[in-house]
């Protein structure tokens, strides 16, 4: 892009007086800049779309996640948003990469409207040293973010004034209409999705993952409220990152070069290593603030319950500084279960973690949305879905295969279901399961300490239930156990069930019969 007044690459001093000196923010108690992304303070997946031509048509899983739009919308679209950002006093340019290993990595030029969405790119892509950056010898993607910029329906083919559009012939993603900078981030995630798979044989993931004392990877994938970020901040263990990874043949590393993580409830004593995080550099997204208008209130949610904090990963102690870990040894499934039918950890086959995996499953509770009066179970796809252009079961069978060629080599890689969600009833009758129980099978599993006590099979999902778990009450292990009424849990197991099944009938004729017969059994 030709402008006469780039700003590139500038520190994170420059970024923040910058943001602060045109009065788009201010900091926080503890030095971090708080903003507020305007109207939008979530990514829009009803405005997000893919260009539909000679490389992606036959690729992507077309539908109300992948939304096709033709290029010559694109083009129009494109050259509005190049002919707004020259109308700009200033134009914020960041040279980033993704992709902690070498042999995988894309550069990123990121043009942004605002300091602060600049100072965004600068937190959660990789920093890359100026000499080295240059010589590399790989793609560049483009990313335009200029939320000032609208589109007009009409004359551009979106739904409405905002968009987030990828491009992969000119591998360009432009954003309009929105300031919410998780867009930048998952546009490239998305990119990535696409890329990793089907070049390069590369599974790419929406997960966490550390490193154990030994060595020995773990990754944690969830949904939103599973407890995703708080059980991979570890401090017996280093992270490796905390959202987006790959898992190539060689190793897993992650994708991204910082944190995104949210702060609603957010506690010193929960999530020690995010509140820390939190201090000059990292960036407040959307916050309530005390009375004095400067200390962080994260038990509110007036504006959004999505309140944010960017930080580079370097904001967290305990990190693996090149991003990267051998193969993993452990991998965890985490379910907010609000029907209190899952059990608290469970050992899956290989088809079963394909059949989960595809599934990713989790339940929002009553209250958290309007209308939600009992609990609705929720699937996103690989755990998820928004960010996925291709069909679910091109990572599932990804996945398995990898399961697969681990235990030939003698490696077998254990995949464990754990329930962060209810036990002894349903929400507003059971009790959310504690965190140190949680911890506790997570620290088991790990360690190997599960690997020699007695198994038994549940009758509703076929799940393989530990009997004893050290620092876990036993009474808890087995969910229909918990419950006052035993007849009561096998009914509502059945209605999960068949939510299970039905979600599941999409997927069934891209899946193996094997995948499809290690889902319920009720």
């Amino acid at each position: 892009m030709q402008h006469p007044n780039l700003k590139e690459n500038l520190s994170v001093s420059a970024l923040v007086e910058a943001t602060i000196r045109t009065d788009q923010g201010h900091l926080s108690d503890t030095g971090a800049l708080i903003v507020n992304t305007g109207k939008f303070t979530g990514r829009s997946p009803l405005d997000r779309f893919i260009v539909e031509d000679d490389i992606t048509r036959d690729a992507v899983d077309w539908g109300k996640i992948n939304q096709p739009i033709a290029p010559n919308y694109y083009d129009a679209l494109e050259s509005k948003i190049l002919a707004y950002a020259q109308e700009r006093d200033t134009v914020y340019v960041r040279d980033a990469y993704a992709c902690a290993s070498p042999k995988y990595q894309i550069k990123i030029k990121v043009y942004t409207e605002q300091p602060w969405q600049n100072l965004f790119a600068y937190n959660m892509f990789l920093r890359p040293d100026g000499e080295v950056h240059k010589n590399l010898k790989t793609d560049e993607w483009t990313i335009l973010a200029f939320p000032g910029c609208m589109a007009d329906p009409a004359i551009h083919g979106t739904r409405q004034e905002n968009f987030s559009i990828i491009n992969f012939s000119k591998q360009t993603i432009i954003i309009g209409g929105s300031a919410y900078t998780g867009e930048i981030k998952k546009g490239i995630f998305s990119v990535l999705n696409f890329v990793l798979p089907t070049e390069r044989n590369v599974l790419s993931m929406h997960c966490s993952a550390n490193v154990g004392t030994k060595g020995d990877t773990a990754l944690f994938f969830g949904l939103s409220g599973t407890g995703k970020t708080t059980l991979s901040n570890d401090p017996d263990r280093r992270l490796i990152g905390d959202d987006e990874h790959g898992w190539s043949q060689a190793n897993v590393f992650n994708l991204e070069g910082g944190c995104y993580a949210k702060v609603i409830d957010l506690s010193e004593t929960k999530e020690p290593q995010i509140y820390k995080a939190i201090r000059y550099g990292a960036m407040l997204e959307n916050i309530d603030l005390k009375e004095d208008g400067h200390t962080p209130d994260y038990e509110k949610s007036t504006i959004t319950q999505n309140t944010r904090v960017s930080y580079p990963i370097y904001h967290i102690d305990n990190i693996m500084y090149n991003s990267r870990g051998d193969l993993p040894r452990n991998i965890f499934f985490l379910t907010c279960d609000a029907f209190g039918v899952l059990p608290p950890i469970s050992r899956l086959t290989p088809e079963q973690a394909m059949y989960h995996f595809i599934s990713g499953y989790t339940a929002k509770i009553a209250g958290t949305e309007a209308g939600i009066t009992e609990p609705l179970a929720t699937f996103s796809a690989c755990f998820g879905a928004p960010f996925i252009p291709l069909h679910p079961t091109k990572y599932g069978d990804m996945l398995g295969n990898k399961l697969k060629e681990a235990a030939a080599e003698g490696n077998p890689i254990n995949v464990w279901l754990v329930n962060t969600g209810w036990s002894g009833g349903a929400y507003g009758t059971g009790s959310r399961m504690e965190l140190t129980y949680t911890r506790a099978m997570i620290k088991a599993a790990l360690t190997g300490a599960l690997n020699d006590v007695e198994f038994h099979e549940e009758p509703f999902f076929g799940l393989s239930i530990p009997r004893t778990c050290p620092d876990v009450p036993n009474a808890i292990l087995n969910p229909r156990d918990t419950w006052r009424n035993e007849e009561e849990y096998d009914a509502t197991a059945k209605k999960l069930t068949d939510l299970f099944n039905n979600n599941f009938q999409v997927f069934a004729d891209a899946a193996d019969q094997a995948v499809i017969d290690a889902g319920p059994k009720g």
